[in-house]
C-alpha cells in the first residue's frame, strides 16, 4: 500500500494526497494499492507546482487497524514536530496518531547504516 506526501509551499506543512487535494493528516489520505493509481496520482501532483514541493510515493503499513509509513522518517513527519508531544499533529491524540506511534518498519535509512558501518 502506497500515500502520496510532500511538502506544502506556503507554510511547509507535510501534507497528504486525497482525491486531487492535500489534506493534512495521513488518516484522511488516500491509499493505493494499484502501482498503476498511485503513478498517476504523483504525477498529477507534480502538476502542482505551486502548491507543494517534491510530492513523492511512501509505502505503508497497517497499524492498529490504520495506515502507517513503513519508514521510521515519514512516520515523524506524519506525527507532526517530535520535540513535545503536545506540539504538532501528535498533540491531537486518538487511534491514528496511537497507530503512527506503535507502527514498525525500517528505522533506519540505507544511507544511515552505510555512514554507521564506515566509522
Amino acid at each position: 500500500m502506497k500515500a502520496l506526501t510532500a511538502n506544502r509551499l506556503s507554510d511547509g506543512e507535510v501534507v497528504f494526497w486525497k482525491a486531487g487535494a492535500w489534506v493534512e493528516r495521513l488518516a484522511e489520505a488516500d491509499v493505493f494499492d494499484d502501482d498503476a493509481l498511485a503513478t498517476e496520482a504523483e504525477t498529477r501532483a507534480k502538476g502542482q507546482p505551486t502548491i507543494v514541493i517534491d510530492p513523492y510515493l511512501i509505502e505503508l503499513v497497517e497499524s492498529a487497524g490504520f495506515w502507517a509509513p513503513v519508514s521510521y522518517r515519514e512516520r515523524i513527519r506524519a506525527l507532526g514536530p517530535t520535540n513535545h508531544e503536545h506540539h504538532g499533529k501528535q498533540a491531537e491524540g486518538g487511534g491514528a496518531v496511537e497507530a503512527l506511534r506503535q507502527a514498525n518498519g525500517a528505522a533506519r535509512s540505507s544511507g544511515r547504516v552505510n555512514l554507521i558501518r564506515r566509522k
